[in-house]
């Protein structure tokens, strides 16, 4: 039976070369017979989290904001798989990921213990740098902190322009992580 996997891509550019990379990790884990549900957060009303602490009362709708998020929220809590999908903006994800991931916080707010579900991720980055060092500390702490497991990290690096990504390695590398799922 396949796992429900939701991807977060963070990248502002429909055809840029972070999307490539979601493209290419979406064929496999669908040729592997796994849902896949994409947002595109730069197309979303996506707020800021307000560090309120004031979600947590429905889990259908979990956060006192009531926006895009509330899109997310179910395909989240059901996802056994989530793909953090981004361009390196100074060094780390990009705005738009970062903010939901932010306010992913509502959710743990449901549990009394504040414990965000448990659920395996996946990183999938585009650069036209080669420093993810930064990107990859935050990542590999946060889903330390939640108690996730990382399933695969693709750091595409030397790709600048729209369409650098193309015949590259990493395509075919994300690729490989979907079908792996």
């Amino acid at each position: 039976m396949g796992k429900k996997i939701v991807i977060l891509n963070g990248s502002p550019r429909p055809k840029g070369n972070t999307s490539g990379l979601v493209k290419a990790f979406t064929q496999g884990a669908e040729e592997a017979g796994n849902t896949v549900e994409t947002f595109v957060l730069d197309r979303m009303n996506i707020h800021g989290c307000k560090g309120c602490f004031g979600g947590g009362k429905n889990i259908d709708s979990p956060c006192v904001q009531k926006d895009d998020m509330d899109k997310i929220y179910p395909a989240y809590r059901e996802a056994d798989v989530v793909v953090f999908a981004s361009p390196l903006y100074y060094w780390n994800l990009s705005g738009q990921l970062k903010t939901v991931i932010d306010r992913l916080f509502a959710i743990a707010e449901c549990d009394a213990n504040y414990q965000s579900p448990v659920k395996a991720c996946v990183l999938l980055m585009a650069a036209g740098d080669h420093d993810f060092e930064d990107v990859t500390r935050y990542y590999n702490g946060f889903i330390k902190k939640i108690g996730w497991k990382n399933l695969g990290t693709i750091l595409a690096g030397g790709i600048n322009n729209i369409g650098d990504i193309d015949g590259k390695p990493a395509l075919e590398e994300a690729r490989k992580i979907g079908l792996s799922i």
